[in-house]
């Protein structure tokens, strides 16, 4: 969106190789959503979006599978579009260097930042495998390196910048399981499908553009019954056990790759600002982190680009206006994202019972008294007709409920 404007020349400095060429590994990756809200960013761009549906697949509601066998469905009024990260990537590589030649847009690869000079505009990057340094000039830096972001962490000898880094009380594995017909147990395609234990062990699975399926299982962090799992066969008999479907379709090659990955967390990051100076701006994770429980992270990175885009043509293209204006305009949308990815879920037994029957409820009462009920949170949030601030605002009740029961539960554990 910055090339389109002709008055930009735009470097990307990415940290990884090319993903067109060298494969990323998948050890700690997971399916993303798309929803409404990331889509219609993407629709800015002529042509992205009918790249990324045509490496998609679309998802028209969570099937929740019981130890028993018995399964619930919540349905969605519109549905989100499911890929893979590196897909995603390259799709959008592939419709930037295919727009826009090198005269004015270059991409440099295995290019990692190690420091920021703001006082100077200058950046420090190294080449990851030969460690050689190098340093670039810029009129504008965007920082949208991630959740372990090195721009944002220069931030920090600046003053009067704030940043709360949190991680959240569990932790993943991803999960990869080989193609089969899986309609004979309930795991059609189109569908998230989601379990649960007591202890809140989880699994949410995808199916994937070959017919594959991947996602994520989600523990608690300390005490759980995941990270001890030291041999295949322990790995075969803990799914078969728990989440006899995805056991079912667990190979052995699968299970050994499970105990090799290690154990990953995700952190959340609330920042008191998101400029710093006249030229240097974050977004992305790298400004607002969010557990990944609502499917927000790459739809608010998205929307992150069309508001800074926007921001820009209101103030003529005068940096120093529109970075400390996307602060002020963004950052109660980011913090209240970060409060509703935390606390959606709640950790009770009971809470989530009544969390599944208001999603219930919710879709009854809308789809009967559109004007007085609002449909389910997951729902309201996915849209882009109301900001995260707003969303939130909806339905503080139930967050504040999460969040109170949820505190006493990380406490007493």
């Amino acid at each position: 969106m910055l090339r389109r404007k002709d008055n930009y020349q735009v470097d990307i400095y990415e940290r990884r190789s090319d993903p067109r060429i060298v494969p990323f590994s998948k050890s700690r990756t997971y399916p993303i959503t798309l929803s409404q809200r990331g889509m219609k960013a993407l629709r800015n761009i002529e042509g992205l979006e009918e790249a990324v549906k045509a490496i998609s697949l679309e998802v028209t509601g969570t099937i929740i599978h019981q130890k028993n066998g018995k399964t619930s469905l919540i349905t969605r009024q519109k549905p989100l579009i499911s890929l893979d990260r590196t897909r995603l990537a390259i799709a959008l590589l592939e419709k930037l260097t295919q727009k826009y030649d090198d005269s004015r847009l270059k991409v440099h690869f295995d290019c990692e930042c190690t420091q920021v000079d703001f006082a100077k505009k200058q950046a420090k990057l190294q080449n990851p495998e030969t460690k050689v340094d190098f340093t670039v000039d810029y009129n504008l830096l965007v920082g949208a390196d991630g959740a372990r972001s090195v721009v944002r962490e220069s931030f920090l000898s600046t003053e009067n910048f704030e940043c709360q880094q949190k991680y959240v009380p569990s932790a993943y594995k991803s999960i990869f399981l080989p193609s089969d017909n899986n309609l004979e147990r309930n795991l059609q395609p189109g569908k998230i499908h989601s379990w649960r234990l007591d202890d809140t062990t989880s699994v949410l699975l995808l199916y994937q553009l070959d017919g594959t399926m991947s996602g994520v299982v989600t523990f608690p962090y300390k005490q759980n019954q995941v990270a001890s799992l030291s041999h295949a066969q322990e790995v075969l008999k803990f799914f078969n056990e728990n989440f006899p479907e995805v056991g079912y379709l667990m190979p052995t090659s699968e299970a050994e790759a499970f105990v090799a990955r290690t154990v990953s967390r995700v952190s959340t990051i609330r920042c008191n600002r998101f400029h710093q100076g006249a030229s240097a701006l974050l977004i992305g994770d790298a400004a607002h982190a969010v557990s990944p429980a609502l499917g927000q992270g790459c739809n608010a990175a998205l929307e992150d680009v069309v508001i800074f885009d926007k921001i820009l043509d209101e103030n003529s293209d005068n940096l120093a206006q529109a970075v400390e204006q996307f602060s002020v305009r963004r950052l109660p949308d980011a913090h209240a994202l970060v409060e509703m990815s935390d606390y959606a879920f709640p950790l009770s037994k009971r809470l989530f019972i009544e969390f599944i029957l208001r999603q219930r409820i919710a879709k009854i009462l809308h789809r009967l008294f559109p004007q007085k009920f609002l449909p389910s949170l997951f729902e309201v949030i996915s849209e882009d007709t109301n900001s995260y601030s707003q969303v939130l605002d909806y339905y503080k009740d139930w967050i504040a409920k999460v969040k109170k029961s949820n505190e006493k539960l990380t406490v007493r554990a």
